[in-house]
């Protein structure tokens, strides 16, 4: 039985839905743009929240989530990519989360992993991934939306339109696929 796996995926969906969402909207030289106060460009973030996504992924149940061969600062590192690269290196991490959820069932959910030598378990390590990545993709929807100003295209229900959205709560499912 997949239920409690499968409403875990819905979710990771629906966090990269908003992630491609908001950074669709932007211009390739807005990607780059940096946060105030020295934050994080849309890019930086990018590259974080693939880089953690691989890392946590490749051998989900069999090997450590944080690998050796992850460079977590280089991550953080100032880059101008085009948006070719950045939706590929976007995809990558959120594919190997994909293979590896697919794999998994309500059953693992006790099983034990670690992360950092720490022992968790599959479902205390999804929990943690799953707060981790919406967290950043929270950033990149707030960075986009300042970046766009009155040009920004709501991703959730627009200001006064809650009486609408109320009509039809239905269209708020996930996404089917990881796919963009």
């Amino acid at each position: 039985m997949r239920q409690v796996v499968a409403s875990i995926e819905g979710e990771y969906k629906r966090c990269k839905a908003l992630g491609e969402g908001a950074f669709n909207q932007l211009k390739g030289s807005e990607l780059t743009q940096a946060a105030p106060g020295e934050g994080n460009s849309v890019t930086t973030l990018v590259w974080h929240i693939s880089g953690n996504l691989a890392s946590r992924f490749t051998d989900f149940l069999t090997q450590d989530g944080e690998k050796p061969w992850r460079d977590r600062e280089s991550e953080f590192a100032r880059r101008t990519v085009t948006r070719e690269e950045l939706v590929g290196k976007w995809e990558a991490g959120w594919q190997i989360l994909s293979d590896a959820l697919q794999r998994l069932n309500d059953e693992d959910l006790g099983r034990t992993v670690t992360i950092r030598g720490q022992p968790l378990t599959v479902c205390e390590a999804l929990h943690r991934s799953l707060s981790h990545a919406s967290y950043h993709v929270g950033q990149i929807v707030f960075l986009a939306k300042s970046i766009r100003g009155g040009r920004w295209e709501y991703l959730s229900i627009p200001p006064g339109q809650s009486r609408e959205y109320n009509k039809d709560p239905a269209r708020e499912k996930p996404p089917t696929s990881f796919t963009a």
